[in-house]
């Protein structure tokens, strides 16, 4: 199986500092975060965003797999992430990922499509990597144009 890998770089201290990070498929490379990306409302990313685009990536990708291995498939799944991160303590925390999935699945009612989210929750490789996040879901099924 591959190894995926992204490296970041800081410079400095949490406050006053900067970072870089990329990745390996050179989607971005060197894209500069610092505290107030991070922490405050500059724009720019940071690492939270991050994970919440790698888990919403996963967990769309995660439930049209379950879906299509039970001979439904979907026409379209959209995942949203918001990571919440807080102070907790003297540091800070990710608390919590509200997970907000949106889908077009023809021939399949919302109790069974319900099921699936469930099941994809536990199972996307993603949400199990951050096992220790309290994962909020809300799901909705689109009906379908077809």
């Amino acid at each position: 199986m591959p190894v995926r890998s992204a490296n970041a770089e800081w410079n400095g201290d949490l406050m006053k500092g900067k970072g870089s990070v990329s990745v390996e498929s050179g989607l971005f490379n060197n894209a500069n975060y610092s505290f107030t990306k991070r922490f405050g409302d500059e724009k720019g990313t940071n690492p939270e965003e991050l994970i919440g685009a790698a888990h919403a990536a996963c967990f769309s990708m995660a439930l049209s797999h379950g879906l299509a291995s039970a001979g439904i498939v979907p026409t379209s799944v959209k995942t949203t992430d918001k990571v919440h991160i807080d102070k907790v303590g003297e540091g800070f925390s990710i608390t919590k990922i509200e997970v907000s999935v949106e889908a077009v699945v023809p021939g399949i009612d919302n109790a069974k499509f319900q099921e699936f989210v469930e099941k994809t929750k536990q199972g996307c490789i993603v949400s199990k990597a951050l096992a220790g996040v309290q994962f909020v879901v809300t799901a909705k099924l689109t009906a379908s144009s077809h």
